[in-house]
């Protein structure tokens, strides 16, 4: 088992490599503790051979590996990509390109939504997959045998799993269904974390525009010290705590150190100064500009049943062409179609509309229905 400690072995490495048609790719990281991943190990196969890069060896540079992942001759493969990928994306500002997700390829190719490397591997190898060392502390040196053989395995077995779905992909003319998925994947946009976008992840029970802003202004603050510290933003402060200050709007350090979770000594440091300027800036932006959640929109009366009917049909015919419905059609879009002929959704557009779309609109219309025969159930055109 090869593990890479040096710069000059990485290079070596590389160019033994570079000529490839395609390399398997995956990472070992860390960020229960901290903000920004703390990427520990890289695994990279290419068709001869497989190697742990150790990006915290002392000394070690990992511009060739950077060299390689930019290389547009070279595909790179992952399976689940999207937090591998993000670690890139912080260390370089770029995302490897080009790019293949076996995990989003195996949507479209019948193993359901989201398929895990494990489930994928078993189904379309001979290979058995130790997850004994899924959980380890990839941070602690030295890593012992079993962990490089297990991170190793990610990338070797990858190779024969990603040659079977390229194939059908292939027999199957599927390679543009990847289209819309990979393209979210390639965006650096997907991997930017705005800290004025924050306080959108949070659960919100209430729109009042106020609430809104003080709980913008502070969960953006929260962001960027939470980034500066390189902490968890739980760390610095708690989703609670925020939902608190943003409802009650304290305007003093005794009325924001009453704050269940925050407490006295927080209120009265810098924290609690910089949270009340947060505060201050959020009650002095005039009514029009106040930011607005989502507006909920109500499903028609009586649309139910034809959502409910929309989700039989999308499952049948997901079934039927062994493609993940994920894929296909979410919940929202039936909604949309259910209200509306010419809903403004993807699964009314390219090859979702061809796969489901019209099918969708036709059991509206009345031009087809679903019966049941025996125990299954089937479509039926009607005249």
């Amino acid at each position: 088992m090869s593990l890479i400690t040096t710069t000059d072995a990485l290079s070596a490495f590389i160019e033994r490599i570079r000529d490839a048609e395609y390399v398997t790719v995956d990472t070992e990281f860390m960020r229960e503790k901290t903000y920004w991943p703390e990427l520990c190990l890289v695994q990279v196969a290419g068709p001869d051979e497989a190697a742990a890069i150790d990006p915290l060896a002392p000394g070690i540079d990992l511009s060739p590996l950077y060299e390689l992942l930019a290389d547009p001759k070279v595909l790179k493969v992952f399976h689940a990509a999207r937090q591998d990928l993000e670690i890139f994306v912080n260390l370089t500002g770029q995302v490897p390109a080009p790019l293949f997700d076996t995990q989003v390829a195996a949507m479209v190719c019948g193993f359901g939504d989201s398929v895990g490397y494990e489930t994928l591997i078993t189904k379309l190898t001979p290979a058995r997959i130790d997850k004994s060392s899924r959980f380890t502390d990839w941070s602690h040196r030295p890593l012992t045998d079993r962990q490089l053989h297990y991170a190793l395995s990610d990338v070797t077995h990858l190779r024969p799993a990603y040659e079977k779905i390229r194939a059908k992909l292939t027999r199957t003319g599927r390679e543009g269904w990847l289209a819309d998925e990979m393209a979210i994947l390639t965006d650096p946009a997907t991997y930017r974390t705005e800290p004025e976008d924050a306080w959108k992840r949070l659960k919100v029970r209430t729109e009042k525009p106020r609430f809104l802003a003080i709980l913008k202004e502070v969960a953006a603050w929260r962001e960027r010290e939470a980034q500066r510290k390189n902490l968890p933003r739980n760390r610095v402060l708690r989703d609670e705590a925020l939902m608190e200050i943003a409802a009650h709007a304290p305007s003093n350090v005794d009325d924001l150190g009453r704050t269940r979770g925050l407490g006295a000594g927080m209120a009265q440091g810098r924290y609690g100064t910089e949270i009340l300027a947060a505060i201050k800036t959020a009650q002095a932006i005039p009514d029009s500009a106040l930011p607005r959640g989502e507006p909920r929109v109500e499903p028609a009366p009586g649309i139910a049943p034809i959502v409910e009917l929309l989700r039989v049909l999308l499952k049948m015919v997901c079934d039927d062409n062994d493609v993940a419905s994920r894929l296909v059609a979410n919940a929202a879009d039936l909604e949309a179609i259910a209200g509306d002929d010419k809903a403004d959704v993807q699964a009314l557009k390219g090859w979702r509309r061809d796969l489901f779309g019209d099918a969708a609109l036709r059991l509206k219309q009345g031009k087809l229905a679903l019966a049941i025969a025996g125990k299954k159930v089937k479509i039926v055109d009607l005249p």
